[in-house]
């Protein structure tokens, strides 16, 4: 063997080491307190306790979750002028200090800070851009899978925990106390951007050369033949996980009782989808990433079938929403696996290509949610699950065939052109 060899066989588990997949659970930390937590969780029961409507709530929370759909918009941002872990601090900062000051506000409901919790949902969203930008400089594949495995898992995980904090809190402490606890919970996680491994960029003599490497790496992702498969994967309905926030208004379909409820669709769920999305990491790397994301979506897709084809009893909900939820957090897991390998390396945009991509995930969510409603008004409680299950099972299968049959492997996530890295 030659010397430089050994050299290279020597480093290869430091560098593996190195890139410290797990880190991600503490960087999508902020945004899974802002997001599944305050935002997605325990703002409705604040709303209530500080006697705002149902109606106004729902206009407020709508709002809110808008960003999610559109922050590639303003992403690209995270790409320039800083690392993107000095990005992703800055950005949980300033989104703690915006919804530090709307729950300053005596009025929650109040534009200016109804507009603040605005400004610190897009805000949020810069957390996200900068994250999967760094996930697309990890170049050994177990650590992507591993780290898409951390980066779901510990979305969901520290969204109950803030629910959990926020929801027990809001009727025993002053709104003040509550700001901080709700500013700390988002900012502080983000510190463990300084334990982050030197992030790999590339780097261009001019704005010239600097955008033409850009449109470089924007054709290698987008313009391609290859890209039109990866595109429909994440514009199709298969393990979209819409059923999650429709579940608890089905309970009563099966005689499920209140804490029941609140325990499966609560706390209990999103622990569920955390253990799903962690054991997705156990697959094997040789099964490719879009293979493995639609296997997993058809078996999500037989576990709401429990709902769809059971008697309305409590154990059938019981059962169909435990299996439901633990699958769609491995469906969760193998989407982030997917969106990188549509990526590739994340070179100077990674950030920006990341949010486009991801906030194509969104589209199906939106969709089905209400493919399900209307299934539920034409064919009862079993309508709702049943439309999911079909539709889903349906675009599962249609591209399952299509990358089984074409079975080149993923991108490589290897850098296309010479990378520094940062000082």
């Amino acid at each position: 063997m030659h010397e430089s060899e050994r050299r290279a066989g020597s480093c290869a588990p430091a560098a593996e080491y190195k890139e410290r997949p797990w880190l991600f659970a503490l960087l999508i930390a902020p945004m899974a307190v802002l997001s599944n937590g305050i935002v997605g969780g325990a703002l409705s029961y604040i709303f209530r306790v500080h006697g705002i409507g149902p109606s106004r709530s729902a206009s407020i929370l709508a709002l809110l979750t808008l960003p999610s759909s559109i922050y590639f918009l303003w992403s690209p941002v995270t790409d320039f002028w800083m690392r993107r872990r000095t990005w992703l601090m800055v950005a949980a900062v300033s989104s703690a200090a915006a919804m530090f000051a709307a729950f300053r506000i005596p009025d929650l409901a109040s534009h200016f800070a109804v507009g603040l919790m605005f400004l610190s949902a897009c805000l949020g969203q810069l957390i996200v851009a900068a994250c999967g930008g760094m996930m697309g400089t990890l170049h050994s594949e177990v650590n992507r899978r591993r780290a898409s495995s951390f980066y779901q898992g510990a979305s969901l995980g520290f969204g109950a925990l803030a629910v959990l904090v926020m929801v027990s809190l809001s009727d025993r402490v002053r709104p003040a106390t509550l700001s901080w606890i709700a500013a700390a919970m988002i900012a502080l996680p983000a510190f463990a951007a300084l334990a982050a491994p030197t992030q790999r960029t590339v780097s261009g003599s001019d704005v010239r050369s600097t955008f033409a490497r850009i449109w470089r790496e924007f054709k290698a992702t987008f313009i391609r033949w290859e890209a039109i498969p990866y595109t429909l994967v994440m514009l199709f309905p298969m393990g979209s996980g819409a059923m999650t926030q429709l579940l608890p208004g089905l309970a009563a379909d099966y005689h499920v009782t209140g804490n029941q409820v609140a325990w499966i669709n609560g706390v209990g769920g999103a622990l569920l989808m955390a253990a799903g999305a962690l054991a997705a990491s156990l697959i094997s790397t040789r099964v490719r990433a879009a293979v493995a994301y639609l296997s997993a979506g058809l078996i999500n897709a037989g576990a709401l079938a429990v709902l769809w084809l059971g008697p309305l009893r409590p154990v059938v909900y019981m059962l169909g929403a435990v299996a439901y939820l633990f699958t769609v957090g491995a469906c969760y897991a193998f989407f982030t696996v997917v969106v990188l390998a549509y990526l590739g390396g994340s070179g100077k945009s990674g950030s920006a290509r990341y949010a486009i991509i991801n906030s194509m995930g969104n589209v199906p969510v939106l969709y089905m949610t209400m493919l399900d409603g209307v299934g539920y008004a034409h064919w009862g409680p079993r309508g709702m699950p049943g439309i999911d299950v079909v539709v889903g099972a349906a675009g599962g299968a249609i591209l399952l065939s299509y990358f089984l049959t074409h079975p080149s492997p993923d991108r490589s996530p290897q850098e296309p052109t010479p990378a520094v890295s940062d000082p």
